[in-house]
């Protein structure tokens, strides 16, 4: 029946190597892999400051303020979010603070405005007090210097992927630069006699060309949005003179079409003398007809099914967890759930099932088929609304309604 799809990427993980290292802007590196272990340049909070819009005072001036005998502050002005002013603070005198504002180094706590009374303006503060009818503790709606973290902590990790929080997270601590894995050159190559450019008449045989937009959109999603994409008719000797030139210039050739037994698989015929590529089966429905590993000429190479729920489905197995891997990503494969199926469906024995599926709103985490099961490879027209792939086991024959299954849930 062919080999079980973790043996697969297990033997294309051990060989797919790493691009360089390269030190970058913090603002050039959205969505690449860290190389090296990050450290906070200074701690956050820098300073101590407000949490909320209030009065900042010493907590000693508040000792026995009551409904019955209210505390009458003077403010001496307003310390805004930005500004370098640390006023003195003498007994009796509070600022107004707003929010983020440095705490000022004579006071020890903060008053929200809405628990105070009294009103004044800019421009005013000579005659303002502010009035407080409840004790305030030392340190309330005070955030302190380093609580969040300390200078020289470690912020990120070698293998984490600088998604936009970890980015922002990093220039908060103060960092600039950051030694990150090179993302991979990588190409498209479409084959296919049947397929036939967007928008042109298609004639008896023929259908429109959408693998480019899947494998290209793919790794756009992957953090890998410039890549090269080109079209090969069903012709040995152009398609070994298009991978052989593609793989001068990249080192990841992902490609469509033509690995199946057929007389007419050209790929399959492309890469059979390949000493470094295997071609196999493997034991899975879509995607049973696989092919990876190193041309001779350096490029790493995904050879996949023409049809393009199976060639989704060999992305998400296979390809995606080796683009991660190649960039160093400490955890390649993306993360599985558990799922209630929502609706029955007939499963694959003797190989998993990797079935596009769809969730319900609800409570519950609750999935059902996006495809007919029996007929997963060619039902592109449901597959464009798959939320996610459910992994059924080979030795499942069925799911039944209200069956737990494990899946590989896709970005939304």
């Amino acid at each position: 029946m062919g080999v079980s799809p973790q043996e697969h990427r297990d033997w294309i993980m051990q060989r797919i190597g790493r691009t360089e290292v390269q030190r970058l802007p913090l603002s050039a590196a959205q969505g690449l892999i860290l190389a090296e272990d990050v450290s906070a340049v200074h701690s956050l909070p820098l300073w101590d400051n407000s949490a909320m819009d209030g009065y900042a005072l010493r907590s000693a001036d508040t000792y026995g303020a009551s409904d019955a005998a209210p505390v009458s502050l003077q403010v001496l002005g307003e310390v805004a979010a930005g500004s370098d002013w640390d006023p003195p603070l003498a007994a009796g005198q509070a600022v107004r603070i707003m929010t983020g504002a440095p705490l000022p180094s004579d006071a020890d706590t903060i008053v929200r405005v809405e628990h105070t009374s009294g009103e004044s303006g800019p421009g005013q503060w000579a005659q303002h007090h502010v009035s407080l009818t409840a004790e305030v503790p030392a340190g309330q709606e005070v955030r302190a210097a380093g609580e969040d973290l300390l200078a020289g902590a470690t912020v990120a990790r070698a293998g984490d992927e600088l998604s936009a929080v970890r980015r922002s997270a990093l220039a908060a601590a103060g960092v600039h630069e950051v030694l990150v894995h090179r993302a991979p050159r990588v190409a498209v190559l479409v084959t296919g006699a049947e397929l036939a450019a967007p928008g042109s008449t298609l004639r008896r045989g023929q259908i429109p060309e959408s693998n480019s937009q899947l494998i290209a959109g793919l790794l756009a999603e992957s953090g890998i949005p410039q890549v090269s994409v080109r079209h090969c008719p069903d012709e040995l000797a152009q398609v070994q003179a298009l991978l052989d030139e593609l793989a001068q210039q990249h080192e990841v050739i992902i490609t469509t079409g033509g690995i199946g037994p057929g007389t007419h698989d050209v790929m399959r015929a492309a890469l059979i003398d390949e000493p470094v590529v295997r071609q196999l089966r493997v034991a899975m429905r879509p995607g049973q007809h696989q092919a990876a590993g190193r041309l001779s000429n350096g490029a790493f190479i995904f050879a996949l099914s023409g049809n393009p729920v199976s060639a989704a489905a060999s992305f998400e197995l296979f390809v995606r967890p080796a683009l991660r891997a190649i960039q160093g990503a400490s955890q390649p494969l993306t993360p599985t759930l558990q799922a209630t199926a929502a609706l029955g469906w007939r499963s694959a024995p003797g190989r998993w099932q990797v079935l596009p599926v769809i969730f319900e709103p609800g409570p519950t985490l609750r999935c059902l088929p996006a495809v007919a099961a029996t007929r997963i490879s060619h039902s592109v027209g449901g597959f464009g609304a798959a939320q996610g792939y459910a992994l059924v086991e080979p030795e499942r024959a069925e799911v039944a309604v209200g069956d737990t299954v494990t899946v590989l849930r896709l970005c939304p």
